[in-house]
């Protein structure tokens, strides 16, 4: 099994993450334009691994799949930032897991 980074190591990584969290907060979804053409849901939601908070980005099905309170576990995530606002996503090669036994 991977080797979790806490929130604070991924806060300065870019790709590569793998993350153990739980989700504090979940935001409203939104509508975005795809570069690629066509539109997709995104929702922003505050994931924590008990001492720092991250940003997580969710895309498509997965908002609905997230819940407050729900441990997620982020597998080959990647960061961005905007703003000065650092956000973790799954991404395309990443893979998310919920509540996992």
């Amino acid at each position: 099994m991977a080797d979790y980074q806490s929130v604070a190591e991924v806060k300065k990584m870019r790709s590569g993450i793998n993350l153990k969290a739980k989700v504090k907060s979940k935001g409203d979804s939104r509508l975005v334009n795809l570069k690629t053409g066509g539109t997709v849901d995104v929702c922003d939601a505050v994931i924590t691994d008990g001492i720092d908070d991250i940003k997580l980005t969710l895309w498509g099905d997965d908002i609905k799949a997230v819940n407050v309170g729900d441990e997620v576990v982020i597998t080959n995530g990647y960061t961005n930032e905007f703003k000065g606002d650092v956000s973790l996503t799954k991404g395309k090669y990443g893979k998310m897991e919920i509540n996992p036994q």
